[in-house]
Parts: C-alpha cells; structure tokens; sequence
C-alpha cells in the first residue's frame, strides 16, 4: 500500500485541510504514516501569513530534496496558491482544492505534474477526514475573508468570504459527535463575519449548534474587531453558554490609530478598548487573545508607545507578537522599512510586559476548584487540559484523551496554571 505523510504549518484552518486531505486519501486505499522517513509521498500543507513560514517551508523542501532524492512530493495551501511560480516544478493544491488530493497524488505517482490552483471552487464539508487529535474536531465555517490588510498576503491565498450554510455545519458537527468528540473548533480566517454572504451570522450559528444534545464545548477562532459592531451584543450573550468556552481571539495588531490605518485595519484603538470592556463587563474571566504586529514600517516611537499602553490597559491573557515582515507583493513591503535592530527592541520590550501581564492573569486563579477536558498528553506523565474559558491546566497521573477531571490549581506559571486531581468524573 501506497503510505503518504502530511506536514502541516500554520493556524486551525490548515490543519483542518490536512485532516480533511488524510481523509479523502485514506479512503482511497493509501496508507497514513507518522514519519517523512517511511512515508512514499509527502504533502507539504504551507503558510503564507508570515515571511519566516515561507522561508521556514523552502528551507524544510530544499533539506527534502537532499535528504529524499526519490520520494515524491506535493505542496499544497497559502504558498502554490498565492506564489505558483516559485513551485512550478511540483505537483500543487490549492486552497480551495483539497477534495481533488487523490487526483493529485495518482498523477505523481504516474510522473504527472498536475497544479491545480482554482479560486473558484469551494471543497465540501462533508470530506472524510483523519483527526489529528480524535476528541477535536477542527470545523472550517467559511473561507476567505471581508480585509484588505496591506501586511498579508492571506487574501491572496484565501480569497473573499464564502460561508458554508448552517444545516451542513450542523451536520458535520453531529457526525463528529457521533464519533465520541468532545471539542468543535470552529475555524475561518475571520469567524466574526461567518454568514454575512449568505444572510446569517456567527450568534446565529452558535446557538444553533449549543442546541445540540451531547457533553462538549465550542472553542470560536479568531475574529476581527471591525465585525463586532454587527455581532457584539449577541455574540457576548451566546457566549455565556455553558456548551462555549470564555475564550476570544480578538487581534489587535497595534495600539496607535495611525498605524492601524496604514494597515487598513478598520477599526480603531478605541473602538478594541470599547470591545474588551464589553466582553469583560459581561464575562470578567473571559480568556482574551490578541495579536500584535511590531515595527510595521510607518510606526513610529511614539506609535510603539500606543501600543504599549494598549497592551497595559487591556490585559490581554494571551499574545502572539510577530516582528513586521515584508511580504512580496503587498502594500506594506513597498513601504520604507524599520531597522531590524529597530524592531528586535521594539519585540523584546513588548515579550516582556506580556510576560509579566500573562502571569498576573493566570495567579487569579490560584486555589480555583473545577473541571477540565483532558484535550493533549504532555510529556514525562502529564497531561493537558482545558477548564472552561479554555486555559490551559497541567495534571499529573494516569488519564486519556477525553477524560473530565475535577481539579484544584496549585500553582500558576506565565504559560499555564498546575492542577491537583480531587476527582475523576
């Protein structure tokens, strides 16, 4: 049998067209195996958010070529769809083409180079798939996005929204609990303008699926601020629901108005400060992630000095600080650039107080009693679970996948809190 490994880079939508391509190819009758070294085809699943991932990816398929002469490969997602030149010489897959992964895989192993890169299509739902994880299922919701942000090169990949309609998400959602998952990811490039194509939205949405019978919760991806004016009300109202965890990814991306207009972000300062109160008022333990982008070429010192005071005032638990990167091809990289030393301050400084911050939230819970998912195993007998606004709880013993512990935090750390098992449910 013909044995195929996938490695996948970049956010929850990626590893969903992973599973979803492990899926189609394993029910064509090739095998899945764990490793690249004992595998007979390798699919490269790319990212193309961040300069460093696509350096990262040619690097990791130059060292392929050298170390695995004779072993077929096809790259697929944000790379071949946004830069096919840089590939001409593979087999490609674009986004919007993993259901036809088969098709793909059986021309190269015919010595066929088939690149199949149109925007137009939109792969089904109801693809098999092979979960990475068997109690989470990673749940794509729409494709593409509503921004035009002059830093990403996404919307190139992605394309423009298209949502996928309720009754299949509901669906996909009840076959996944059928098969004994007890979290639904729901993935996008921007969950919070879910629906607006096709006259719905993602409130909608959710209470829709929090009716469903069955024991699991809804973990919400990452949304932008700038749809929260058509949502907010509701979607703090839906997620008081016991079945969704308080969790948010809301990103920031910088903390002066300037900057965020340079970016065509379209929203200000003021209005993500307005929208962490209102999330906070309604929910104060609410777990909130943002992201930040440090020395975009048009922030000055005192544009960085926002953000710094953004970061101070709203407290977020969690953030991803990415150092500016010009991508080819976009608005921003025509832009004059930051010095690098410039900006490695300007990230360093910026670690720092989140540092400080991520471990003053998480001391709040100290001595908090409660249940939590085991979702992960750790390493060296532990394992990882999630309480209900979805921070991350680190126990000690004997569990599974699956498993709902009570438990008592005993000790908080910048990363995550330790808990002590009171009992097992």
């Amino acid at each position: 049998m013909t044995s195929f490994y996938i490695s996948t880079a970049g956010c929850a939508a990626n590893m969903a067209d992973s599973e979803q391509m492990a899926g189609l190819l394993k029910q064509a009758k090739f095998e899945p195996v764990e490793t690249i070294d004992i595998a007979d085809i390798v699919i490269f699943n790319t990212c193309t958010v961040k300069s460093p991932s696509e350096t990262a990816f040619f690097s990791q398929l130059d060292d392929f070529k050298k170390q695995h002469p004779y072993k077929i490969a096809i790259i697929s997602g944000c790379i071949p769809q946004a830069d096919p030149q840089k590939l001409k010489d593979y087999s490609l897959v674009g986004t919007k083409q993993i259901h036809n992964i088969v098709q793909v895989v059986e021309e190269a192993l015919h010595n066929n180079v088939l690149q199949l890169l149109n925007n137009d299509e939109m792969p089904p739902l109801t693809l098999p798939r092979v979960r990475k994880n068997p109690i989470v299922e990673i749940l794509p919701i729409n494709r593409g996005c509503l921004g035009a942000c002059t830093f990403c090169k996404t919307k190139k990949a992605r394309g423009i929204l298209v949502s996928y309609p309720i009754a299949e998400i509901i669906q996909e959602t009840k076959n996944a609990l059928t098969d004994g998952v007890k979290e639904i990811w729901l993935t996008s490039q921007d969950t919070f303008c879910y629906g607006f194509d096709i006259s719905t939205d993602l409130p909608t949405l959710l209470t829709e699926l929090t009716n469903l019978p069955g024991e699991f919760k809804i973990r919400i991806g990452m949304g932008n601020p700038d749809h929260l004016p058509k949502i907010g009300t509701r979607l703090i109202e839906i997620l008081k629901h016991p079945k969704i965890f308080k969790f948010i990814h809301l990103p920031a991306q910088a903390g002066h108005n300037e900057t965020l207009k340079q970016m065509k972000r379209r929203y200000t300062v003021e209005e993500f400060e307005q929208a962490v109160r209102d999330f906070r008022k309604e929910i104060p333990e609410i777990n909130i992630m943002t992201d930040i982008i440090v020395g975009f070429p048009t922030e000055t010192e005192d544009h960085y000095w926002g953000t710094l005071e953004l970061v101070r005032k709203t407290t977020p638990d969690s953030i991803n600080i990415s150092r500016f990167w010009p991508q080819p091809k976009t608005p921003a990289a025509e832009m004059k650039q930051l010095p690098g030393e410039v900006i490695k301050h300007r990230s360093t400084v910026l670690t720092d107080i989140f540092h400080n911050i991520s471990r003053i939230q998480n001391e709040r819970w100290q001595g908090w009693e409660g249940p939590i998912l085991i979702d992960e195993k750790g390493a060296d007998g532990q394992w990882i679970g999630r309480n209900y606004t979805y921070k991350q709880v680190i126990v000690e013993g004997n569990y599974k996948l699956g498993d709902e512990l009570i438990v008592k935090i005993v000790r908080t750390a910048t990363f995550d809190l330790h808990g002590t098992v009171v009992k097992k449910n």
